[in-house]
């Protein structure tokens, strides 16, 4: 029987087409249809945690939680009640009855009201010329590993940075969508690298419940 893989909050099928390549039995869930054709569940996430899944791999949404979100939450022009629906969503799929979990969410409030990330990843170490500091929270997996790194552009900014170092996704009704979507490079470390995980239990990771130590890979900006 092949592994059962939910991939959590994932509009555009890039990390569960990349695990059904592996050779998993992987499905998407999401509140938007999916992007791309292929298994998709569109509702709430919260209604297929319980059905007996291998691995669980969450892209919980960022608003509410990432530091950027968080500036304008701590200055008053956001209702922090926002910001607690989001930690109580994250703590759910955190604590969801499956055996590996990896929870993906950029930097920001997980670490301090929850806790500090398995490792921090970045595109560039993945093959894509672009820097984006992405955490990953580890159940029962281990961290992901740099598939293809690339040196840093000789003008010292990457393709998605503008001068000041800022991304350069012009403002818009899509940006948002646009910036949550897994990097090619990472979807397919994280089939590659986990996939065999799920058969075959690795002692020396970290997880929710962790053991050792916690790994910062890619802290550049």
């Amino acid at each position: 029987m092949k592994p059962r893989v939910l991939v959590a909050c994932e509009y555009s099928g890039r990390v569960r087409d990349a695990f059904i390549a592996a050779g998993c039995d992987a499905v998407s869930c999401d509140l938007l249809p999916t992007d791309t054709p292929g298994p998709h569940h569109q509702g709430d996430v919260r209604d297929l945690l319980h059905l007996q899944w291998d691995l669980l791999v969450a892209f919980p949404p960022c608003t509410y939680l990432c530091l950027s979100g968080m500036h304008w939450t701590t200055r008053g022009f956001r209702d922090p009640q926002l910001t607690e629906d989001a930690l109580a969503f994250v703590q759910l799929l955190i604590n969801a009855p499956i055996a590996h979990i990896a929870l993906e969410n950029p930097v920001g409030i997980i670490s301090t009201r929850i806790r500090k990330p398995d490792c921090i990843i970045q595109p560039w170490q993945f093959g894509h010329p672009e820097s984006k500091r992405t955490c990953l929270w580890l159940k029962g997996l281990p961290v992901l590993q740099p598939t293809n790194i690339l040196a840093k552009p000789v003008n010292g900014r990457w393709n998605n940075q503008t001068p000041s170092g800022q991304n350069k996704l012009a403002p818009g009704k899509d940006r948002w969508k646009e910036r949550s979507k897994t990097y090619r490079g990472i979807a397919e470390a994280m089939a590659v690298q986990w996939a065999p995980t799920i058969l075959t239990p690795v002692a020396s990771v970290s997880s929710l419940g962790r053991v050792g130590g916690m790994s910062r890979i890619g802290v550049a900006a």
